[in-house]
């Protein structure tokens, strides 16, 4: 198959042929990730809030494969563009090689560190001993999670989108259909609690890396993995790293700041944890489609840099910037509109949905400012200049919003929290457009 395709079409509708499957997975993921918190939410509040302290490990993890992911798909792209067809093999086969040894060395380290890292945030036992029984489970299919990521990123750098909406639906619908299953012991399954969500999340990771090995042996892609390229070359290594580590850290980032965050909380209540943590919930419903278009934009954006068509390079940007913007006003709408509703599927305390229902109006205020940093820092990636990139992720994530939160949650108590989330967007909005500019000229 010929990659031309990406120089050739039109932006506008090419954008759309990329981003629209990968929207649609999303979504599904997106959905995923509310119904599991709503199963878990029946079991017991203090369910959730275990899963709640867990999910910033599990989003490192998440975050680790996909950056990694995020620079084999760049240099492959560039590859491709450049009409390397070596230095794309190579990339892909190293990737995989690579990702497997991240995978084990993850599988290790998580186990080992959550009985410290729980600690630091609860003393109550009970939430302990759900944050464990579900960790050691969910995190002992890292390998098999990270492994599955690197092959999406492999397929979306030769513009294989569908396979691989197919492959991550596949995968969350079946976790969505096992979650009852597991977790409350339907037909002829023992109830499992909370272990049932993780064993239910680890089999659907396993049905999305078996549906990309299946198809990769079956109908072969235009990127070859094969035992002579095992041979760690230097510079693709350093290129693949070069790209990975700072996407990485941009995923990663969310998870140190949820970790802060609940810090600067526990000294007022526990159930301010709980709204953040049903916050980060939510609003991978309204980032993760956004996202799904940068994962559209970046094969784009990779080929057309490697190819010389410069130009192009700013169309799609521009476009893919109106795309993520409507998103991102339609999220706002809804957090203002309805705010009671999306807190009370999480839960039915009515000091909890009304804390919640004022910190999502505050906090939405930043959404649509978002879009620039989001696109900016998706293109960078794209172009294989992580630096720049990981610079935008750093404002928005460490440097503007934790000293805000700090601050302003010592004058105006868990509402300064709120209120740091738009300050920090709007400033990282207009850091995140002089950093672009600047690197792509």
């Amino acid at each position: 198959m010929s990659e031309d395709f990406m120089k050739e079409k039109p932006v506008f509708g090419l954008v759309l042929t990329m981003a629209l499957p990968m929207v649609l997975s999303m979504l599904v993921n997106s959905l995923y990730n509310i119904v599991d918190s709503l199963f878990v939410a029946q079991i017991s509040e203090e369910a959730m809030t275990a899963l709640s302290l867990v999910y910033p490990i599990q989003n490192l993890v998440i975050a680790a494969g996909v950056g990694f992911g995020i620079g084999i798909n760049a240099v492959i792209a560039f590859g491709l563009g450049a009409k390397d067809q070596a230095a794309a093999d190579t990339a892909a086969t190293q990737g995989v090689l690579l990702a497997v040894i991240h995978g084990i060395i993850m599988t290790i380290g998580c186990i080992a560190a959550m009985p410290f890292f729980l600690g630091m945030f609860t003393s109550a036992e009970s939430v302990m001993d759900l944050g464990m029984r579900y960790s050691v489970i969910a995190f002992s299919f890292n390998l098999i999670n990270v492994v599955g990521v690197t092959f999406e990123k492999i397929f979306q750098a030769v513009g294989k989108m569908k396979v691989s909406m197919i492959s991550m639906m596949c995968g969350c619908i079946a976790n969505i259909l096992l979650d009852p299953v597991l977790i409350f012991g339907l037909g002829p399954f023992p109830e499992m609690g909370i272990e049932g969500a993780a064993w239910a999340t680890g089999i659907g990771q396993t049905l999305a890396l078996a549906i990309y090995l299946a198809v990769y042996l079956v109908r072969p892609i235009c990127v070859h993995m094969s035992r002579r390229y095992l041979s760690l070359d230097k510079k693709i290594v350093r290129r693949l790293y070069s790209v990975g580590i700072p996407a990485a850290l941009n995923l990663a980032l969310p998870s140190f700041l949820i970790s802060a965050l609940n810090g600067i909380l526990a000294a007022y209540a526990g159930v301010y944890i709980l709204v953040l943590g049903i916050y980060y919930k939510l609003q991978t419903f309204l980032y993760l489609p956004a996202n799904g278009i940068i994962q559209g934009m970046r094969p784009l954006i990779g080929y057309n840099y490697g190819a010389g068509e410069y130009k192009r390079v700013d169309r799609i940007y521009k476009v893919v910037l109106y795309m993520c913007a409507v998103i991102m006003t339609m999220g706002t709408l809804i957090c203002l509109l309805a705010p009671g509703w999306l807190m009370s599927l999480f839960t039915s305390a009515p000091g909890t949905i009304s804390a919640g229902e004022r910190a999502l109006r505050i906090i939405s205020a930043g959404f649509l400012v978002s879009s620039v940093s989001v696109t900016s820092s998706g293109a960078l990636e794209g172009l294989g200049k992580g630096g720049p990139s990981l610079i935008i992720s750093l404002c928005r994530y460490i440097v503007i919003i934790i000293p805000a939160a700090f601050l302003l949650s010592r004058i105006f108590g868990p509402v300064g929290v709120w209120n740091a989330f738009w300050i920090a967007e709007t400033a990282a909005s207009v850091i995140a457009f002089l950093v672009y500019r600047r690197a792509v000229r």
